[in-house]
């Protein structure tokens, strides 16, 4: 880490500190499609609207699950940690205290009380340029392979990584591959999450920011949960990690040592995963 940014390194607090770093999108907050509510209508569980979008809901957690996070971010270093960029995190309220720290944009924005740390953006910007092809060059690449049949927006976010919403029905098969093996030489990652396509520069990652407020904060203990490929870093960076039985990494069978995967899907695996939060963290709810 950069002497500017040991600048803003908190002194440890007293006792162990526990950091809980964790997805947002398919891992703790849902949309109607992705709850995979499998039960009977009259036993389905009460929802939490936690994100509103052009004056409709848009995403959900059961209340059990509400109720598990307030305590998560009341009880550790509670840290969303997102693909969002920062508009879009913003549109989400989680119940509990608000977060002194989030990232935003797979790492390239490391907010503290809701801002931007611009050293840390620069550090980040600066590693992007030295090591991956420029994001104009994907962005070109993509146009050009991809087809008016299949392609339903192309979008920038954060001026940092790009990405396409498609209609997976009509996506040819192997194009994910294809286009895989023509960003890795140049440093860029892609990840298919749902209707979205992602191209990512590697050096963007959340495991980076992770390990910055780890540090700023004297963590002892950092945990994580993550369903997607560009969520992989910061499982494996985690002292201990979480995937649910959904996702991206689940469908391809990824797996690491510190990284436990669990059965539950859709909003069943949020509730799981923040009970798992508690029970490493040592804090009382978890067996409930």
């Amino acid at each position: 880490m950069s002497d500017t940014l040991n600048s803003h390194t908190a002194p440890a607090a007293d006792g162990p500190v526990t950091l809980v770093a964790s997805d947002l999108d398919r891992t703790l907050i849902y949309s109607a499609a992705s709850l995979q509510l499998t039960m009977p209508d009259e036993q389905a569980p009460r929802l939490l609207c936690v994100e509103v979008y052009g004056r409709a809901p848009l995403s959900y957690m059961t209340e059990t699950a509400a109720a598990l996070l307030d305590e998560v971010a009341r009880t550790t270093v509670f840290v969303p940690t997102t693909t969002r960029t920062r508009e879009q995190y913003g549109r989400i309220h989680l119940p509990g205290p608000a977060p002194r720290y989030a990232i935003c944009a797979n790492g390239g924005h490391l907010l503290v009380d809701g801002v931007s740390d611009p050293e840390w953006h620069a550090q980040v910007t600066g590693r992007i340029a030295d090591q991956c092809a420029s994001l104009a060059e994907v962005r070109a690449h993509l146009t050009a392979a991809s087809h008016p049949s299949w392609l339903l927006k192309e979008r920038v976010a954060e001026d940092l990584f790009a990405y396409l919403v498609v209609d997976r029905g009509a996506l040819p098969e192997g194009w994910v591959k294809e286009l895989t093996a023509w960003a890795d030489p140049r440093g860029w990652t892609v990840s298919l999450q749902g209707r979205k396509i992602y191209a990512v520069p590697k050096p963007l990652t959340k495991s980076a920011a992770m390990r910055e407020v780890a540090e700023r904060c004297g963590a002892g203990l950092t945990l994580a949960a993550g369903d997607s490929l560009l969520d992989a870093d910061l499982l494996l960076a985690a002292d201990k990690a979480w995937r649910p039985g959904h996702g991206e990494l689940a469908d391809c069978g990824w797996g690491a040592p510190g990284t436990e995967p669990l059965r539950e899907k859709g909003a069943a695996a949020g509730e799981e995963i923040l009970r798992r939060f508690l029970r490493a963290a040592g804090t009382g709810r978890a067996g409930r």
